[in-house]
């Protein structure tokens, strides 16, 4: 009977299978780190612009790009601008955030009754048409009022929930040096800039302006087929 040499076949099957299982692990995960990567959105903290159960794509060299795994930046060439949908975590407690940049270093930031002012420019507002009214999700429509919001080139719907307890003005604020005003687009029910402060631009780690796909968790994780790479605003 023939003797198997174990230390042989183990340093074979560490050659041939274990090895490049780690080589394509590492690979992956550092592009998804550096490069790209999903999202899942598990709050409502954006609508109507996204939805719960969306799972959005991250550009994570939209500013940078950085040392896989760490928050080490090798070269920047662009900055977060008003109106970027950005994925940050919390400087509260380091929670991985989605929310919009409403005012950039220096700026001057302030709000009144929901209202948004931008170095003393109000940004400007207007009733929700019935066209945009449609694409929203019928659940909430009833218990909420929708305005479109004009932020430099990106107008947006925000949606606003009067029953709902929250802060809904501030006086005015002159953002630091590499620092970010941050706000979700359920300005009454989302815990942003108005709670925990700026973010550091460190903590952006990419910008978002496409859904991947999405699946209705109130509905049995039906995919909503129609969000399926939709844009966002």
């Amino acid at each position: 009977m023939k003797r198997i040499d174990v230390r042989a076949w183990l340093r074979r099957i560490s050659r041939e299978w274990v090895m490049p299982i780690v080589i394509v692990v590492v690979v992956c995960g550092a592009f998804r780190s550096a490069i790209a990567d999903w999202n899942d959105v598990p709050t409502g903290s954006m609508q109507p612009t996204i939805l719960e159960g969306d799972r959005i794509l991250v550009n994570k060299l939209a500013y940078g790009l950085r040392v896989p795994f760490t928050s080490w930046r090798l070269a920047e060439w662009a900055e977060p601008q008003r109106g970027d949908i950005v994925i940050c975590f919390s400087p509260a407690n380091g929670d991985r955030l989605v929310k919009r940049v409403i005012a950039v270093p220096g700026d001057t930031v302030a709000m009144t009754n929901n209202q948004v002012t931008i170095n003393g420019e109000p940004l400007g507002y207007a009733v929700a048409s019935d066209e945009l009214l449609e694409s929203i999700p019928a659940e909430l429509r009833p218990q909420h009022v929708f305005a479109t919001e004009q932020l430099d080139a990106h107008p947006h719907t925000v949606m606003i929930t009067p029953q709902q307890p929250a802060r809904r003005s501030f006086a005015p604020i002159v953002v630091p040096p590499d620092r970010y005003f941050v706000m979700g687009d359920n300005r009454d029910q989302s815990a942003d800039s108005r709670y925990f402060g700026f973010v550091a631009g460190r903590e952006i780690v990419g910008r978002s302006s496409r859904v991947a796909f999405s699946l209705d968790r109130n509905h049995g994780y039906i995919p909503r087929w129609g969000r399926f790479f939709e844009p966002l605003d």
